[in-house]
């Protein structure tokens, strides 16, 4: 894993912009797409707005939500409301949408391993948690509830929003509700993430070992 702050910071940009780019990669796919991108589409549906505008526009709303929970943003944190939502517009203005069922499957399995792996590289640079993160973890702190109740409240509510405005769900948002936790698991312990300390060596503190959320 990169130590160096140059380097950190080119592994967070590349991670944000695939990550960007898996999106792109699932809504082109046309079977559903992960909660938050439900809502992004919902949102450009009804409003002027692109989708990467939708994306970039709703993670800055959200890093509003930080300050009544005392959140504490980063350049991670920053980059990620910056760097998303363009990245996927990108690959929409350069992808076409699959129309074959194969294509479809195809464009949606390799959007969700670019994901798990952008996921990977991103936290792994350890610089600040993205905004949807940080809000999961400050309720978390705030209520006292546990991480699985808060996320599954805060998507909930994020899908049924998103597809009462006109957002995509189907069989690959719950593909995606299933796949994404183990894939990213995997993805993380590439970059040291949830790894357990070598023998000898002083586990480091949890505030350390989080990455973005």
């Amino acid at each position: 894993m990169p130590t160096a702050l140059p380097l950190r910071l080119l592994q967070l940009i590349t991670g944000l912009f695939l990550y960007g780019f898996g999106a792109a990669l699932m809504i082109r796919a046309g079977i559903g797409v992960a909660p938050w991108d439900v809502l992004s589409q919902g949102i450009a549906a009804q409003t002027p707005l692109s989708f990467g505008l939708a994306t970039n526009t709703i993670g800055a709303l959200v890093l509003l939500l930080w300050w009544p929970l005392r959140q504490k943003p980063g350049a991670g944190t920053v980059l990620n409301v910056l760097l998303i939502g363009p990245s996927a517009q990108i690959g929409l203005w350069l992808l076409p949408p699959a129309t074959a069922l194969g294509w479809q499957l195809a464009l949606f399995t390799g959007g969700l391993l670019l994901v798990a792996l952008a996921t990977g590289l991103y936290i792994g640079a350890r610089l600040g948690p993205g905004p949807r993160d940080g809000l999961m973890t400050g309720l978390h702190a705030r209520t006292g509830w546990p991480i699985w109740k808060v996320r599954s409240l805060i998507e909930g509510s994020v899908l049924l929003l998103g597809w009462w405005l006109g957002g995509d769900v189907g069989l690959g948002t719950l593909a995606f509700a299933l796949l994404i936790g183990p894939l990213c698991g995997i993805t993380l312990g590439w970059f040291g993430i949830g790894r357990a300390p070598a023998a000898g060596t002083a586990p480091r503190p949890a505030s350390a070992q989080r990455g973005v959320g």
